[in-house]
């Protein structure tokens, strides 16, 4: 029987999920989709990041994001939602820290709204339908 010292080690590499220190960087993930909270959290906890915290809407994801700050190192924010939309919810977010990292998920066809969102203070966007390594990559460039 082999043991695991006989396997290749493509694996040891550090999760891209894990700050210097070795602990998980904390996600909040706002979208009023319940597939693709669930497709983002599972995409970032097969990386190593902890996902603290989902929430539905814009006026959700605000609150969460004050209740949890300064424990979140970085949103994922739907642009469109009900009760609050993501750029609403993203200004909100900047007027009380203007550290936040906030990425913004838009579906195509929405570059104006994305461009708001940009000038208004988020660091990112990631498209739907999500693609894992654009969104690992998006997400790791705003944390690096």
């Amino acid at each position: 029987m082999k043991s695991s010292s006989d396997l290749p080690t493509i694996n040891d590499r550090k999760p891209e999920g894990k700050n210097a220190q070795g602990a998980a960087y904390r996600v909040l993930v706002v979208d009023d989709s319940v597939f693709v909270t669930k497709q983002i959290s599972q995409i970032l906890n097969s990386e190593g990041f902890e996902v603290v915290a989902t929430a539905g809407n814009g006026e959700e994801g605000l609150e969460k994001y004050k209740e949890l700050h300064p424990n979140i190192d970085v949103v994922t924010m739907d642009i469109t939602m009900p009760k609050m939309d993501g750029v609403t919810a993203l200004e909100k977010i900047m007027e009380f820290d203007k550290n936040a990292k906030v990425i913004m998920v838009s579906a195509l066809g929405k570059q104006d709204l994305v461009k708001k969102a940009l000038m208004t203070g988020a660091k990112n966007y990631i498209v739907k339908p999500l693609d894992r390594k654009k969104v690992l990559e998006r997400v790791v460039s705003v944390l690096k």
